[in-house]
């Protein structure tokens, strides 16, 4: 720990000398049409961005290269960001009213905003009188709720950007959810330590912060209840080791609030980096020092003549078999976004599944909430509270911006939960249509959102909003225009398929009171499909999706890491590390990891690979009849297999 802190300290001492200031933060959630513009810059500029909010200087640097892909996209964004370039200035301010009709459910992600709203409102404005130091003021509000959000004072450097206040924070690389935090819940006050420009070669981001939740009163405490704000740490590692790709860590824990609170600095650090021993232990009851969820998170982006990028997420609410790299209570999200599709078209397209127990706990009864809000996937709050059901949920965003000017979105998205719920859940869905187009200096539009929920109950909501949009018809007054980047080609970019056989077995541990089993070997199907890109002369990065026939059920292989190292002649090694879903009476998860060789083109544009492959310790809670009872309380699967396939690439 002391040799990495080190490390760590010499990273900073060596940026010092090319640091800049602090950068303000783009709104989160709360200008949908130019917050899909940002992501779309940064896609075309070839940034795997992995959490939010986003500051502006990393858009601002990221223009000439979007800038050789979508000229007229780099320009809206240039005109939007000049409001942030200035001394002071007014960067936010919307107002909308809205009729409603039904059940009253909160809109994701949208800060605790619920569809019997009559009217929503948001502003920000700053002051940034050196670049060293931004005050910034802002706030979010609608009936019967106001948040000061983005209500902040910042000082530092691009390495260590200090941030007091109301700030947003996003862990996940997903536009629609986030397992461990979104802003699903009102903004918590909090303190963040950060920074925006990458360090050493490794291209290093951090986030580290402090907040203060809501008040519950159903804390556990000495046999009995204690009311108080519980706090929530969170931290955010990732690097970005090769232009595109990028590998994230996520950890955040709930601690402390009323007669709990007091803990020494110790005892919290003790209890996050060591989770299994001092936290997340098998017993719900008071030896827990809090509520720890954490998440592994990717993102490549592939540069060919349709750029799109790939992005996912593995979280676990608990650890599992007592080790702190192994995720229990698991989900698994996939998302895929493509920034231009026929030049006036964007996609997106995201699905998640989580396991039981997640935004539920022992000791903090009222759970991962803040203001009566789950702060994680927006679906947690489509079911009974205090009941910690798993669930999946998919989301699609069709993006078009008409010849007669303005934007068009339209998202749909659907819920469900898992059957074995003593509530009988319906399958959820909702759909929203929006419009928005530039008038003079403000935007105006509209957005009609319906749907019915998992109770079977129907709501919807129309609204129109005006926000203000200096400059969105002209340049950005007083900002010095950014000149395009030389468009390039993208060399070594290949999309490929692989169609061969599986050989496999699977090791079986349903119980500690149980032989442990092996199943025969068997052969079977093996398909995938994935995406890689030179990194350098030699060597590879990508993702890729299988799928694979084991013992009778299917298992799906994420692989958010796919390195191929190519030598001077057709041999090729290649590794791999991800996760996987073995799809049994209720999905489980585990790590996927494995290695193999490949003989380059054995005829144009066809290879031949042998990987060998190992998912560890897939895990899944006993939860439904014919499980295991009285024992341990999950079952785990290892899944040893060697595959032989051919890979069609074009």
């Amino acid at each position: 720990m002391r040799a990495w802190l080190l490390s760590f300290l010499a990273a900073l001492s060596c940026g010092t000398a090319l640091a800049r200031g602090v950068s303000p933060y783009l709104p989160l959630n709360l200008d949908p049409e130019m917050e899909r513009q940002i992501e779309q810059v940064l896609v075309l500029a070839d940034q795997p961005y992995l959490t939010r909010p986003i500051a502006a200087a990393v858009v601002w640097d990221a223009l000439p290269a979007a800038c050789a892909r979508d000229e007229a996209l780099c320009r809206s964004v240039e005109r939007y960001l000049g409001r942030y370039m200035q001394r002071a200035g007014v960067t936010d301010l919307s107002i909308s009213g809205a009729v409603t009709d039904g059940a009253e459910r909160a809109i994701p992600n949208r800060h605790g905003l619920a569809t019997d709203s009559a009217w929503e409102a948001s502003a920000r404005v700053y002051w940034q009188p050196f670049d060293h130091a931004l005050l910034a003021l802002g706030g979010v509000a609608y009936d019967g709720e106001a948040t000061p959000t983005g209500s902040l004072l910042s000082l530092g450097w691009s390495f260590a950007q200090l941030d007091a206040g109301f700030r947003d924070h996003w862990l996940s690389p997903f536009a629609d959810s986030a397992m461990l935090l979104s802003t699903e819940a009102p903004t918590m006050p909090s303190v963040t330590l950060s920074n925006y420009v990458p360090m050493t070669r490794f291209g290093l981001r951090y986030e580290a912060f402090l907040a203060e939740m809501s008040t519950s009163d159903r804390i556990l405490f000495e046999g009995g209840y204690t009311s108080g704000h519980p706090q929530l740490a969170g931290m955010s590692l990732s690097i970005e080791p090769a232009s595109g790709w990028s590998l994230g860590f996520n950890r955040i824990m709930q601690f402390g609030g009323g007669a709990r609170g007091g803990s020494s600095l110790g005892d919290v650090l003790d209890a996050f980096f060591n989770p299994s021993g001092q936290d997340n232990v098998s017993n719900a009851g008071e030896p827990q020092f809090g509520n720890q969820a954490a998440s592994f998170t990717s993102r490549f982006v592939f540069p060919g003549a349709v750029p799109f990028s790939v992005y996912a997420e593995y979280a676990g609410e608990d650890t599992s078999r007592g080790r702190n790299y192994l995720l229990g209570n698991s989900s698994l999200s996939l998302g895929i976004d493509f920034p231009q599709l026929w030049r006036r078209f964007d996609l997106t397209l995201e699905a998640s599944e989580w396991q039981n127990g997640w935004y539920v706990h022992g000791v903090y009864q009222d759970g991962l909430v803040n203001e009566r809000r789950v702060i994680g996937h927006w679906g947690a709050d489509q079911r009974e509270p205090g009941d910690g059901v798993g669930a999946r949920s998919a989301m699609a965003r069709l993006g078009w911006q008409p010849a007669f000017g303005g934007q068009f979105a339209l998202r749909g998205r659907v819920i469900e939960n898992a059957s074995y719920s003593a509530v009988d859940y319906a399958r959820g869905y909702d759909l929203t249509l929006s419009y928005a187009r530039p008038v003079g200096e403000f935007s105006v539009g509209g957005e009609v959102y319906a749907g019915r929920d998992v109770f079977g109950e129907d709501y919807s909501r129309v609204a129109a909003f005006v926000r203000y949009a200096p400059g969105a018809a002209g340049s950005a007054h007083g900002v010095t225009p950014i000149e395009p980047a030389a468009r390039q080609r993208a060399d070594g970019a290949e999309l490929f398929v692989d169609i061969g056989a599986n050989m496999n077995e699977v090791r079986i541990d349903l119980d500690d009171n149980l032989p442990r089993t092996t199943t025969d070997r068997e052969a079977a199907p093996h398909f995938g499909i994935g995406a890689r890109r030179s990194v350098t002369a030699h060597q590879d990065l990508g993702a890729r999706i299988e799928y694979d026939d084991i013992d009778g059920h299917a298992l799906l292989g994420v692989r958010a890491l796919d390195y191929r190292y190519r030598f001077a002649g057709p041999i090729a090694l290649t590794g791999f590390i991800g996760a996987a879903r073995y799809d049994l009476a209720t999905p489980a998860y585990g790590v996927y990891l494995g290695a193999g060789a490949q003989w380059r083109d054995l005829l144009p544009r066809l290879d031949l690979s042998l990987d060998l492959r190992y998912a560890s310790k897939v895990a899944r809670d006993d939860l439904v009849a014919g499980d295991p009872v009285g024992g341990r309380p999950d079952s785990f699967y290892d899944i040893a297999s060697a595959a032989l396939y051919f890979s069609f690439r074009f």
